[in-house]
């Protein structure tokens, strides 16, 4: 069990990435290459990313390069997930190769300790090697990431609405508190499944919580105390995808949405909203509104995640830009 400990100081420094931090995904998917745990939720992708790191290539060196640096295990590098990541995939890669040499030696001495590691990755502390190695990275992310980022950050977005209606509703304790199933707070220790036995004390430092589309199966912090405390957690992904024949349903033509219900319920769920809010702006029943949230999010509007007793209802990209389209700002859309 990994255990958090807050004070006062922290709880007011708690932050929620507010999109996919691009080198966590890139661990966590390649995780998804060595597992069949979970696979179910990622299996669309999981095929279309295998033909093409096929198709470009990549897949020797996803399977030589890339996997023995990103274990299943207990442990890998942190120099692989800087903070700088959070500003995009290029404020990411550059700080890896800005990352003394000294530490990420440190860290592939603790990979081959803890999970072995090939005999190449000695000469990733030496700067040409690195460069090589972040090229490689950035290849794998524009072929298997890249193509499905406005499906992701589609999640993360339903996943943030869902976070800001605990903070509002019960402050930073509901917030932290609505983290399960791998977590419970317990003021003011956050407990988290996790492989290994020890405790980090925020000191005032405060926690950034990033949302992943990729993890699976509990959350994973840094394990570097020392660096600015980070936990990544799973999404929960939407039980719909679980069901392979759904996957390759027809989705509903766009015509189907014009009609005026509906048109008011998408421009309510600009803001995020639950099955009851959505049907008190239409004036229609809840099981009505059931039905058209139903068909939006067949036609790829919205996307419907169960929170507590409610499911939450937000847009995707292209719901937005439907709104766009039409004259409406998803920003801004009343509600």
């Amino acid at each position: 069990m990994l255990r958090i400990h807050f004070t006062d100081a922290d709880l007011a420094r708690v932050q929620v990435a507010n999109r996919p931090d691009p080198l966590w995904e890139i661990s966590f998917s390649l995780r998804r290459f060595q597992s069949r745990k979970g696979l179910w939720a990622y299996a669309d992708w999981h095929r279309s990313a295998r033909e093409a790191l096929h198709a470009k290539g990549l897949a020797p060196v996803v399977r030589n390069v890339l996997r023995p640096l990103y274990p299943g295990g207990t442990y890998f590098p942190d120099f692989l997930t800087p903070g700088e990541a959070s500003e995009g995939l290029d404020a990411g890669l550059e700080a890896i190769l800005d990352i003394p040499r000294q530490r990420v030696l440190r860290e592939l001495n603790i990979l081959d300790r803890v999970n072995g590691a090939p005999a190449w990755t000695r000469q990733l502390p030496d700067a040409g090697p690195r460069k090589e190695f972040v090229r490689t990275v950035r290849n794998y992310y524009d072929v298997a990431i890249r193509p499905h980022g406005d499906h992701i950050q589609a999640h993360i977005d339903a996943d943030r609405s869902a976070r800001a209606r605990d903070l509002l509703d019960g402050g930073t304790d509901r917030l932290l508190a609505s983290l399960g199933p791998y977590m419970r707070w317990r003021r003011p220790t956050l407990e988290v499944d996790y492989c290994e036995d020890r405790d980090l004390h925020l000191q005032g430092r405060g926690l950034r919580l990033v949302p992943s589309y990729f993890c699976w199966g509990g959350p994973v912090s840094l394990a570097d105390s020392g660096l600015p405390p980070v936990l990544a957690y799973p999404l929960r992904l939407p039980a719909s995808r679980t069901d392979e024949t759904d996957a390759h349903k027809p989705r509903a033509p766009l015509p189907a949405l014009l009609g005026a219900t509906r048109a008011v319920m998408l421009r309510a769920t600009a803001a995020g909203a639950t099955t009851g809010e959505l049907a008190r702006a239409a004036g229609v029943s809840a099981a009505s509104a059931t039905r058209h949230t139903t068909v939006l999010r067949d036609a790829g509007l919205l996307v419907s995640h169960r929170h507590g007793p409610v499911v939450l209802h937000t847009l995707t990209p292209m719901g937005a830009a439907l709104l766009r389209a039409s004259g409406q700002n998803p920003r801004t859309a009343p509600v």
